[in-house]
């Protein structure tokens, strides 16, 4: 594979699989055409590695190159040269179709094209290049550094040697790849979202977050309960994440719940703003 690797889209997901690939020993493209997203990834990527080496997770020798291995760049029609590119952009299915119209261009011919989408089908995102057979989903968890597995969605044009290439990225990762088939939402979110907006439901019945996630944190060993793990995942995401269920299945049961809705429209996004169901500050 070419050792460059492009990443489209510098928020939480991206610049957390664009520090995977530069500690892999990949040279990382990142495209944002934000430049203040930019400047809080950059920093976020020097202060997560500092965190990786007091948690010893990191070699010493090795950790001031991965800030030096990451250029981050304003504009696709700079990715002429790169072979494997990770799209994370917002959840929204005309944004990403642009994006992989705007991929296929510029990209190079035999270069692949893989989403970090939670919910859009591949075969969707697929359409709008000339080259499906090179399109494929690779669904990263949050927080990318520290998870130990890739979900990926093979569509039903992705070819064989496709699949290999991303397998193999993985596994250069460090991480393992569980391959699932093609359809709204793979198999992960077409669950959890489903866990994550009825244990939201619950709420309106005066139980609290800190008592449903108990539940399934010491009832059922879950390690976080739905909440916490919405928390972490941003509940802006979440809840673009259902309601792409929703348009791309058509069945009611995924829905937005008031509960989630109301703290959306407050501006609170779980971990990354402070507070979410639960209160981080």
């Amino acid at each position: 594979m070419n050792g460059v690797v492009a990443v489209i889209g510098a928020g939480t997901m991206g610049s957390g699989i664009a520090q995977c690939l530069a500690q892999a020993g990949y040279q990382v493209e990142v495209v944002e055409p934000d430049r203040s997203v930019t400047e809080r990834a950059r920093r976020g990527l020097d202060e997560s590695v500092r965190l990786a080496l007091l948690l010893g997770r990191g070699d010493r020798r090795t950790a001031p190159d991965i800030g030096q291995r990451v250029r981050w760049v304003e504009r696709i029609d700079e990715l002429s040269a790169v072979g494997f590119v990770i799209e994370c952009a917002s959840e929204r299915i005309t944004l990403k179709e642009q994006l992989f119209g705007e991929l296929d261009r510029h990209c190079r011919a035999d270069a692949v094209l893989a989403s970090c989408t939670s919910a859009i089908p591949i075969a969707r995102l697929a359409a709008a290049t000339e080259r499906p057979d090179r399109v494929l989903g690779l669904h990263f968890m949050n927080p990318a550094p520290l998870t130990t597995a890739v979900e990926v969605v093979r569509g039903a044009q992705t070819a064989p040697h496709t699949l290999a290439r991303a397998t193999d990225l993985i596994a250069a990762l460090g991480k393992e790849a569980i391959v699932v088939g093609d359809r709204p939402g793979f198999v992960l979110n077409r669950v959890l979202m489903l866990s994550i907006a009825e244990a939201a439901a619950t709420l309106d019945t005066g139980t609290d977050a800190a008592t449903v996630d108990a539940l399934f944190e010491q009832c059922l060993g879950h390690r976080m309960g739905p909440l916490r793990t919405a928390d972490l995942i941003g509940l802006d995401n979440v809840a673009d994440t259902i309601e792409v269920l929703r348009r791309e299945t058509g069945e009611s049961h995924y829905r937005v719940p008031p509960a989630l809705a109301a703290l959306v429209d407050a501006g609170h996004f779980g971990r990354k703003t402070g507070r979410g169901f639960h209160d981080y500050r």
